[in-house]
């Protein structure tokens, strides 16, 4: 990314089932959701959504590898998006285990997300 616009932040979470990528995702929603970018194609190259770059870095606990970085990709609506995991984030515990909630243990997952956007 040459030139940097914004960066929006947000927090996931996955309470039980230990899902990462549901936690990712729950923290790219909170970052992107409430916010929209009206006026954005004037600040673009060619004023052409089309070259829209974002950037989703994710700070993730555990599983890290086991982030659906495809499945973040498809929340970015518009330009071309790339993913990056690092470490960060946090787990623990929920305090309960519920096998009707495909809990393997009473992890909780917290993500980090900041979502850059630019061209």
């Amino acid at each position: 990314m040459d030139q940097l616009l914004f960066v929006q932040t947000g927090t996931g979470i996955d309470v039980h089932g230990q899902n990462i990528t549901k936690a990712a995702a729950r923290a790219v929603e909170d970052a992107i959701l409430p916010n929209s970018m009206p006026g954005i194609e004037k600040s673009l190259p060619d004023q052409s959504i089309e070259n829209l770059k974002v950037n989703v870095k994710l700070a993730v606990p555990l599983d890290r590898q086991e982030v659906d970085k495809e499945e973040i990709r498809k929340l970015i609506p518009y330009g071309s998006a790339t993913v990056e995991v690092t470490e960060g984030g946090m787990a623990t515990s929920s305090g309960i285990i519920l096998e009707e909630e495909n809990d393997d243990n009473d992890l909780m997952y917290m993500v980090n997300a900041a979502v850059e956007v630019g061209y």
